[in-house]
């Protein structure tokens, strides 16, 4: 297979288009390209448009994590505004989002990555019948509790947002709703049935007890719920050694978790860095700052160009974001020692660390809900200023940086974490996290979607239309 070129694409289970062109040598990846290949233009949408617009616009960009682009905009338009949110306006515009990034985690989990593991492939395995019985598409039994916890917990959402996706209830100033006493009993109930549920399926024990754990050793011994039957594959696979990311971690931080950049240790975070590498996506211009960037693309589709997504760099150099990054940045030690290798099982299980906090953080939040607080502060656009929304979606870093003239909307850039995660390389050639992290992937003879690939791949769970908004 030496010198030979693969393919891979479209991947099913995966939000948008994504196609990955593989350079063989050995029966190895030896370089990868990743191309997003729909070209879908939110930003230019924007411009020219009431700034609030962007309540209504970018929320569609994505279905499945649609709050986390509304919260972006609402803290774009905030920051233009000079406008903070209530105190417990903003303690429930993160409840919200918490709710859809825990959603989100659960649906990775049972539906995007466990069912990769029914496949006949891995028929001779001891643990392929238990994932079969759990995770086949459309009959496993995980699958349907999973969708079934999911659908409750997002009762939540009828409550405090309206509706799921796209909703308009968070706002610079706060949340549109007031939530009463009978909400305050029903968002508790909701979240003690969801703790239930993760206990009793996915975990198999206390939350505490699987957040709790330090090392990797520890991790590798829990073998209860579906986490234990993953991490029995996991082992079984070699999943810590595979698709090894760079150890650059990064994350804007919020709903109790810190911002900061890992790189062998906590660093500051300097947003000032940032630049929008163009040079292999099919964009037209210079690489600039978001707060001054632009979305021109190129229609002639030219090369070295070989993707729709941009480049985002900090400081110069690829970063990887996710629910791994936030976890290895707010100092967990599981996620520190399970970030010595960063593979596949790290990024998995980071996900998993995430979901077996995120309940005891939403309680808390349920727990303090002062009902006849104010939720919703007025505040009034300005006919000339900046704005940037930073917050952190299911798969990571999400910013929005808004430009206004002449009270409308002059310039609109997003940065999503598959930006950062799948972006092509830069103008010095280097991969970009994705690309990076596929070197060395085994492809087996008569492969044509390698499962080592699908395994890499869906560990950083791409989110296709928000790469390419």
């Amino acid at each position: 297979m030496s010198g030979a070129r693969l393919v891979v694409g479209p991947f099913n289970r995966v939000e948008g288009d994504l196609e990955i062109r593989l350079d063989l040598d050995q029966g190895r990846v030896a370089a990868a390209y990743v191309n997003a290949p729909l070209y879908r233009g939110f930003e230019r949408m924007l411009e020219g448009r009431d700034p609030m617009d962007a309540l209504t616009l970018t929320p569609r960009i994505c279905g499945i994590c649609s709050i986390s682009q509304s919260a972006a905009a609402a803290r774009a338009l905030g920051s233009a505004m000079g406008l903070e949110p209530t105190p417990q306006g903003a303690a429930m515009a993160a409840l919200i989002h918490m709710v859809e990034n825990a959603s989100d985690h659960l649906t990775h989990f049972n539906l995007f990555f466990m069912p990769d593991f029914t496949r006949p492939a891995y028929a001779g395995h001891a643990w392929h019948a238990q994932a079969v019985a759990r995770f086949t598409a459309m009959q496993g039994s995980a699958q349907r509790a999973g969708i079934e916890a999911r659908a409750e917990l997002m009762h939540i959402l009828g409550l405090m947002a309206g509706k799921w996706p796209h909703t308009l209830a968070i706002q610079p100033g706060g949340v549109t709703r007031a939530p009463g006493p009978r909400d305050k009993v029903r968002i508790a109930a909701t979240l003690r049935g969801f703790r239930r549920y993760l206990e009793t399926v996915v975990f198999g024990g206390p939350l505490e007890a699987f957040a709790g754990m330090q090392t990797v050793a520890e991790l590798m011994a829990w073998d209860r719920g579906d986490a234990g039957l993953f991490l029995r594959i996991a082992g079984d696979l070699g999943l810590a050694g595979m698709g090894r990311g760079a150890g650059r971690y990064m994350s804007f931080g919020g709903h109790g978790f810190a911002a900061g950049l890992w790189d062998g240790g906590m660093q500051a975070l300097d947003l000032g860095g940032i630049r929008e590498d163009l040079s292999h996506s099919w964009m037209l211009g210079e690489g600039l700052h978001p707060s001054v960037g632009q979305t021109l693309p190129d229609e002639d589709m030219a090369e070295p160009g070989y993707s729709w997504c941009k480049a985002p760099r900090l400081a110069g150099r690829t970063v990887e974001t996710g629910a791994l990054a936030r976890q290895v940045i707010d100092g967990h030690p599981l996620a520190r020692d399970l970030a010595r290798d960063g593979g596949v099982l790290a990024r998995v299980t980071g996900r998993l660390l995430e979901l077996a906090r995120l309940p005891g953080m939403m309680e808390a939040v349920a727990a303090a809900i002062d009902t006849g607080a104010q939720f919703l502060a007025a505040g009034k656009l300005p006919q000339v200023g900046t704005g940037v929304g930073l917050v952190e979606a299911a798969r990571g870093a999400l910013g929005h940086w808004l430009r206004i003239e002449k009270g409308r909307t002059a310039g609109y850039q997003i940065i999503a974490p598959t930006t950062w995660n799948f972006s092509p390389r830069d103008a010095a050639g280097v991969p970009g996290p994705v690309e990076a992290a596929l070197v060395g992937a085994e492809v087996r003879e008569g492969e044509t979607s390698p499962l080592s690939v699908q395994h890499i791949v869906r560990s950083f769970d791409p989110c296709m239309v928000c790469t390419v908004h």
